[in-house]
C-alpha cells in the first residue's frame, strides 16, 4: 500500500471522475477526490466503502487556496503524487444568442482556471515522481459549435495542454488530453438527460484516463480523442 501510485483527481464524485476514482481504488491505488458539496462526497465514499486509500475533500476546483491546501493534504496523506486528473467542469448549455451570461463567469472559472490551479499546485511533487496530468476536454474544444460557450472553455483546455505538454516534458511529466464525445453522465441532467442514441459511458472514458497515466516511462499519450459510433461530429 505505501508505495502504490496516488491520483488526484478533481470533480472525483460524479461522472468520469467518479469511475476512474473507482476502478483506481479497485487496482490498489490510493486516490483524492474533490467536490463541492458534502453530501455528494459522503455518499461517494459510503459508496466505495469508506477504504484507508481513498482521501476526499470538500473544494472548489477554481480557488487557488483551496487547490493548493488539496494538494498539500494529499501529498501530507500518502507521501507523493503520481497523477492529477482535471476532471471538475460543467456546462451553462446555453448560447451566446440566448444564454444568461451571469451563468458564465463560473463555467470559465471551473473550467479553464481549475485546471490551471491543479497543474500550478501539483507539478513541483509530479517532478518529483515524473507523474502524468489528465485534462479532461472535450470533443466540444475542437469542434466549434455555433455560439457555445462551453466550447470555448474546453478549446482553451485543449490549448494548455499543449502548452503544459511543452513546459513540462523536460522534466519527465506527461501530459494527457483526454477529449470525449457524449458520455451518458450528470453533465445531461439540466438539459433532461443525454442525447438521444448511442453514448459513451462514464466507465468507458475512466478506463482512457488509467490508460494514459499507467504508460511505461519515457511514453507520452497527448491528445485522446474518444466518440460513440455514431457521433458525426
Amino acid at each position: 500500500m505505501t508505495e502504490s501510485p496516488v491520483t488526484l483527481i478533481t470533480g472525483g464524485t460524479s461522472g468520469i471522475g467518479a469511475a476512474t476514482a473507482r476502478m483506481l481504488l479497485d487496482r490498489g491505488d490510493r486516490v483524492c477526490v474533490t467536490g463541492r458539496g458534502t453530501d455528494r462526497l459522503n455518499r461517494f465514499v459510503a459508496g466505495v466503502g469508506a477504504p484507508d486509500s481513498l482521501l476526499a475533500i470538500n473544494a472548489d476546483a477554481s480557488d487557488w487556496d483551496a487547490v493548493e491546501s488539496v494538494v498539500k493534504s494529499t501529498i501530507d496523506r500518502f507521501g507523493r503524487l503520481d497523477a492529477v486528473v482535471a476532471n471538475a467542469g460543467f456546462a451553462t448549455h446555453d448560447s451566446l444568442a440566448d444564454g444568461d451570461p451571469r451563468q458564465w463567469r463560473e463555467m470559465v472559472l471551473t473550467n479553464v482556471l481549475g485546471p490551471a490551479l491543479l497543474i500550478r499546485a501539483s507539478l513541483a511533487a509530479l517532478k518529483e515522481t515524473q507523474g502524468r496530468i489528465v485534462l479532461v476536454g472535450s470533443v466540444a474544444g475542437m469542434v466549434p459549435t455555433p455560439g457555445n460557450i462551453y466550447g470555448v472553455t474546453k478549446w482553451a483546455v485543449t490549448g494548455l495542454a499543449e502548452n503544459t505538454r511543452r513546459l513540462v516534458t523536460a522534466d519527465g511529466v506527461g501530459v494527457t488530453l483526454l477529449a470525449p464525445g457524449r458520455v451518458d453522465t450528470e453533465f445531461w441532467e439540466p438539459v433532461g438527460g443525454a442525447p438521444q442514441g448511442l453514448n459513451l459511458t462514464a466507465e468507458q472514458l475512466a478506463e482512457s484516463v488509467l490508460w494514459a497515466i499507467s504508460q511505461p516511462k519515457g511514453v507520452d499519450v497527448n491528445t485522446v480523442v474518444i466518440r460513440p459510433i455514431g457521433q458525426s461530429v
